[in-house]
């Protein structure tokens, strides 16, 4: 994939952290620009959670499990747990509420999700992500060692080929792709982490999705069907269908107000070069 300058990336210079990359991935695959250490390998944090998503649904559509079969607390399925909405509280195997009835963000849920996929293939979880999802896609810098939810390390190099295989699908079929990036059970409230209460707090399939969230961190021109997910390691990919470009960012200093700050007048400088 060959790149261009994109002004705009250079920005993540300034952000008070040790070490940044980032680059930018249009929907046809080129790379419209990338700055920083791209080959650089950073804790994801919850950036794993949307490569953990896409290989549960290459689990579905191979047919060793079905998002509609029960999974996790009782009354939830596959779908539940993907979009958050299982009831299984953050960090711990708690049930805090009935499925379907609120949008609780669960880690918890993400490992319910890789010991379904492992015992229903009969390969453990990291194995299958490599052999799903990484493999395929070329990703030879990312592995996960621990948990689904919050444990791969990766590249700017390589998470711009994820965000290239979402915006064009072959490993999956486009529908369940389109499936994923769709508000999965709407209106539901949440707490979207960092970012507090959100009404409503949509989702899809393992990718956040920003609607009309506020305050948010993706930029205040993004699109509503604009997706993704961002991590606590100070790390974030989007999807923004409208725009036709993905972005990834990845540093080393913990998700915080310099965040909060950085993000969103970023995320707007790249679209605006975008649509220059």
């Amino acid at each position: 994939m060959e790149s261009s300058s994109l002004p705009s990336l250079a920005a993540i210079e300034n952000w008070p952290v040790p070490t940044a990359a980032a680059a930018v991935v249009r929907a046809d695959g080129t790379v419209a620009g990338r700055h920083g250490p791209t080959g650089h390998r950073f804790p994801l944090a919850s950036v794993t959670k949307p490569l953990a998503a896409y290989a549960v649904l290459v689990a579905y559509e191979e047919g060793a499990i079905d998002l509609d079969e029960p999974a996790g607390p009782e009354g939830a399925t596959v779908r539940h747990l993907l979009a958050h909405t299982s009831g299984l509280a953050f960090d711990e195997n708690r049930v805090q509420a009935a499925p379907g009835t609120r949008r609780i963000y669960s880690n918890t849920g993400f490992e319910v999700l890789g010991d379904l996929v492992a015992k229903a293939t009969d390969i453990p979880f990291a194995d299958y992500l490599h052999q799903a999802v990484l493999e395929p896609l070329g990703m030879t810098a990312t592995s996960l060692d621990g948990s689904p939810a919050k444990d791969a390390v990766s590249t700017v190099d390589d998470l711009v080929r994820f965000a290239a295989e979402v915006q064009a699908p072959r490993l999956l079929d486009a529908r369940t792709v389109l499936d994923a990036m769709t508000v999965a059970y709407p209106g539901l409230t949440g707490i979207l982490p960092g970012y507090g209460h959100q009404r409503p707090n949509d989702w899809g399939l393992g990718f956040e999705i920003r609607d009309s969230k506020a305050p948010h961190w993706t930029g205040t021109t993004s699109s509503p069907r604009a997706f993704g997910h961002f991590g606590q390691s100070g790390t974030f990919l989007w999807v923004d269908p409208d725009a036709r470009a993905a972005c990834v960012a990845l540093t080393d200093r913990a998700f915080g107000p310099w965040a909060i700050e950085a993000w969103t007048p970023f995320t707007d400088a790249v679209l605006a070069d975008l649509r220059r």
